[in-house]
């Protein structure tokens, strides 16, 4: 079977006046257990850790798939990330990823007030400027243009719009929502908030038209 990339930029957080300040939005701890679903069969689950320090915060994320075909296991994917934070500029990145026997390792790190080095196998690359990486729970995320993807260690040019409204199954019932659409140089990715303003589901079209999903357990 042909490898397919199924996360891309999933696993998975650029800046306006906020951002630059530094000043935090969105929740300062949380915890989301998300159940992966592939053309609605589960694959997997991708859990999230969020814990502050006055003004620092730490994500950890840790997400597991295995993708089968009459039994049989044709691709599997581990990442782990840790992410530090202040306010809503990422300062610090440790991630690791088994994307079906191919690793990638992504290490960033302030060097400066305004520049975070970003290193992979490649090579390291300077950020100028208040970056997130795809940080799907900080409502921050919908005035960027651009987002550093925590697998690949890519900046990507994205596009964030209001892309309507409609109901998400969360731990078995459905919750009202609203939709953002993130539109970036592969495929879009909505996302979806509850009323609260909560992060409570992602749907994306990965290889092959097939249509990858998150919801909370």
């Amino acid at each position: 079977m042909k490898k397919e990339h199924w996360l891309f930029a999933l696993a998975l957080l650029a800046s306006g006046a906020a951002s630059a300040s530094g000043t935090a939005t969105g929740p300062a701890s949380g915890e989301w257990n998300f159940r992966v679903l592939l053309d609605d069969a589960p694959i997997g689950e991708h859990r999230f850790a969020l814990a502050a320090n006055g003004e620092e915060r730490r994500l950890t994320s840790e997400a597991a798939f295995a993708v089968k075909l009459l039994g049989v296991t044709v691709y599997r994917y581990r990442h782990t990330a840790t992410e530090n934070w202040r306010g809503d500029c990422l300062r610090q990145l440790v991630s690791r990823t088994d994307d079906d026997g191919t690793p990638e390792k992504v290490d960033a790190s302030a060097t400066g007030d305004n520049v975070l080095a970003v290193t992979t196998p490649k090579g390291t690359q300077p950020v100028d400027g208040c970056v997130m990486s795809f940080a799907y729970w900080n409502p921050a995320i919908r005035k960027q243009e651009r987002l550093l993807n925590s697998q690949s260690g890519k900046l990507e040019a994205v596009q964030v719009s209001r892309a309507g409204s409609g109901t998400v199954e969360v731990r078995g019932q459905a919750v009202a929502a609203t939709r953002w659409r993130i539109a970036t140089p592969a495929q879009p990715i909505d996302v979806w908030y509850s009323a609260q303003g909560e992060w409570i589901g992602l749907d994306s079209t990965v290889s092959g038209s097939r249509k990858l999903s998150y919801r909370l357990k």
